[in-house]
């Protein structure tokens, strides 16, 4: 694997990279899809994205104001993973679902998949897709489709391992697009559909150079056919709880007359500085390690290094803004720490931004009661930009971009 990539950790490079790869934004749509080593031809802020040391809407917007219309293509595939979360969180069952199905998969399953993901595919290119995700922590979005389609409909293996790999694996690992276009793959999301890795495919958007060299196997994707599944329809959307903007600006207005709540930071939102709490005043700012490092969600080093990384720079920045301290605990996030803190600091709440479905919020409830035990009280504020964006995402993707068109058009 040569393919030197860099993925920002800090906000300021985040900012640099887009600012580096706007000039190509109008030529996005024309060549997006072709997979070349180095991905120059994407954006890669996709892990800075998905801990926001840098948000959708501030990436959307400055495609907008350089190029207009011209960058529709690339504010798309942005807005995808607000369409992916707030599809979601709308639907949290379906996450749920995912992760009781994993606990079912049988023994001969899974030492199938480890062999596929260590190099016994029977096609060279995905081998070489898994092991470029190894080394980089990073797969290109066509490659991602080829390899859960190659997975699902030639290797009959459960889709719901692939995901589990991929979301351990992806530095940009996001519990809504990862589990949500694993099922669409699968044929789960959309009625009738799902999505075959076709050689003829392969061989018009991977690098002549590339396909070349990992040829071997190709044959076995010269005619595909759908893995049947079960189709069964998704739940009604249920709305956001805690999702009105007056219910942020209430928290806001209560906050401000109170000196006894910390801040919580975690790596699902790393601009906390930069959200409607950014005009309060805690006692005291703490995070924690991220929550893919818990028994459950093991990632590798690469992928930590990143995220802690990604920690300490919103860490930093929310000190340096709210003029409180600010600390990191090495430890995994857990009921038991957090009511540590506020005993330690004689908190009456704990505040934070409000994770999304996930690892992460799958620990609230616990952390709820720990924390009543101690006589404090977590309160969860979700963005407004969130709420606005998220709340159409109930039906199709098109549909919700038509409906969040005016959260795009430039303001007078």
């Amino acid at each position: 694997m040569t393919e030197d990539l860099s993925f920002p950790s800090t906000r300021t490079d985040a900012l640099a990279r887009l600012k580096s790869f706007l000039p190509k934004v109008p030529a996005y749509a024309g060549c997006r899809n072709e997979v070349v080593p180095g991905h120059p031809h994407v954006s890669r802020l996709s892990p800075a994205l998905r801990v926001r040391l840098i948000r959708e809407v501030e990436v959307a917007e400055a495609a907008q104001d350089a190029y207009g219309a011209s960058s529709e293509k690339f504010q798309q595939e942005v807005w995808w993973r607000l369409y992916w979360k707030g599809w979601l969180e709308q639907r949290p069952t379906i996450w749920a679902d995912y992760r009781r199905d994993l606990t079912t998969i049988s023994q001969a399953d899974r030492v199938r998949a480890e062999r596929t993901v260590t190099g016994a595919s029977g096609v060279d290119l995905i081998d070489y897709f898994f092991r470029e995700l190894e080394v980089t922590g990073y797969l290109h979005n066509h490659s991602r489709m080829w390899v859960a389609a190659y997975w699902i409909h030639e290797l009959r293996l459960p889709w719901q391992l692939g995901a589990e790999h991929f979301l351990k694996s992806l530095w940009d690992g996001d519990a809504a697009s990862n589990t949500l276009s694993w099922r669409w793959v699968a044929g789960l999301h959309t009625k009738g559909k799902s999505y075959l890795a076709r050689r003829s495919n392969l061989e018009k958007f991977v690098d002549p150079g590339l396909l070349a060299k990992h040829s071997g196997g190709l044959d076995r994707l010269e005619t595909p056919e759908a893995y049947p599944v079960s189709y069964i329809e998704a739940p009604p959307p249920r709305g956001l709880s805690g999702a009105t903007p007056a219910t942020a600006s209430d928290l806001v207005s209560r906050l401000r007359s109170l000196t006894d709540w910390g801040l919580w930071i975690h790596d699902e939102d790393l601009s906390v500085e930069r959200s409607i709490l950014g005009c309060l005043k805690p006692l005291s700012i703490r995070a924690y390690q991220p929550v893919v490092m818990t028994e459950k969600f093991t990632a590798g080093a690469a992928k930590y290094s990143f995220l802690l990384q990604a920690i300490f720079d919103g860490l930093d920045r929310a000190g340096t803004h709210f003029q409180a301290p600010a600390n990191f605990i090495p430890t995994a996030i857990s009921p038991a720490v957090l009511a540590d803190w506020a005993r330690q600091d004689r908190l009456k709440h704990l505040v934070a931004l409000h994770p999304f479905v996930g690892p992460l919020a799958d620990l609230l409830p616990s952390l709820e009661a720990a924390l009543a035990r101690v006589s404090c009280e977590l309160i969860l504020v979700r963005r407004d930009e969130d709420v606005r964006a998220m709340l159409p995402a109930n039906g199709g993707f098109f549909g919700f971009w038509e409906k969040t068109k005016g959260l795009r058009e430039p303001t007078v």
